[in-house]
């Protein structure tokens, strides 16, 4: 089968993406399909998940109930990361079922730590508040506080660490990643500022002089895990997200991602899609398809494709 028929196969939140990166589709086709992801499929079944606090699974970051025997184990179906996916899915900001939605989480929603604000107004970690950043853009929601921490936080190599305020001078390409795309995502929805962009390019140039996954000091591999793809993203740098946040901020390229371009297309299977790699663990509210370790996935092939056109390669 033929890797674009496969991918039009899947849910609406792929489809109309399919349509708008893969195929140059009419403006029309794009915008019939993606009408669809808040009506069906894993966009409308996220929405309904929403209680009528604004909460998703009756917390912020994490659910209402965690496992007391595995503290640290990392769950998905908070509101934070519900936010995060349906932005992922490209849900229509115009969509009345998605007006409400961030209605709910506008009025109601304060982050569950002691003193904390409204959503919007982000937290204390980086890497938290780089997504909330970008989900205030695509929602139309104010985003100036939590920017002015972001900006505020940004440490001398020009990337971001979320342990910044435990002494941390040395940056994370986890929280590099998450904040340089919200501040792409700000910028293109309120035309940004000299300031932002500085940031952000900083923030970019910290990944690219790691051509995205070597340590600038050995050439080693940083973590076999940053080589892996994975869907879906939450909080975790790989190489693949960098590449597809670089498509969109530097379409001229950049030499200092061949290696890891060469690397996206090795690992393309003979049927042209990709693997999952690496899940990160946790509870989620459901299961998307793609979503097992060493199977294809849909959302990997989406992505690592619309960036191999980026770089000039054939899709079909």
């Amino acid at each position: 089968m033929d890797v674009i028929e496969y991918l039009l196969e899947g849910d609406p939140s792929i489809r109309w993406q399919v349509l708008r990166d893969l195929t140059d589709a009419a403006p029309d086709a794009v915008a019939a399909e993606r009408a669809r992801v808040a009506r069906e499929g894993w966009g409308a079944r996220l929405l309904a998940l929403q209680a009528d606090d604004g909460l998703w699974d009756g917390g912020v970051y994490r659910p209402g109930w965690v496992d007391p025997d595995r503290p640290m184990y990392d769950a998905w179906t908070a509101t934070h990361f519900s936010v995060q996916q349906l932005v992922d899915y490209g849900v229509d900001p115009a969509d009345d079922r998605v007006r409400q939605a961030v209605r709910l989480l506008r009025e109601h929603v304060r982050w569950d730590i002691d003193g904390g604000g409204s959503y919007f107004e982000g937290e204390t970690e980086a890497c938290v508040n780089g997504v909330v950043l970008s989900n205030a853009a695509y929602f139309g929601e104010p985003g100036e506080i939590v920017l002015a921490k972001l900006l505020a936080g940004q440490l001398a190599d020009g990337g971001w660490n979320c342990w910044d305020d435990r002494g941390a001078t040395v940056s994370s390409l986890h929280s590099t990643i998450c904040v340089i795309e919200g501040l792409w995502a700000w910028e293109q929805a309120d035309g940004g500022s000299d300031d932002v962009r500085r940031a952000r390019i900083a923030g970019e140039e910290y990944l690219l002089e790691r051509h995205l996954f070597r340590r600038r000091s050995t050439g080693e591999v940083i973590d076999p895990r940053f080589t892996m793809t994975s869907y879906p993203v939450r909080w975790y740098y790989d190489v693949l997200r960098a590449l597809d946040h670089l498509r969109q901020t530097r379409p001229e390229g950049d030499d200092r991602c061949v290696e890891a371009l060469a690397l996206l297309r090795s690992k393309r299977g003979p049927d042209g899609s990709w693997l999952l790699e690496n899940t990160h663990e946790g509870p989620t509210p459901f299961a998307m398809e793609g979503e097992f370790e060493g199977f294809p996935s849909r959302w990997v092939t989406l992505r690592a494709l619309r960036v191999l056109r980026w770089a000039g390669d054939p899709i079909g």
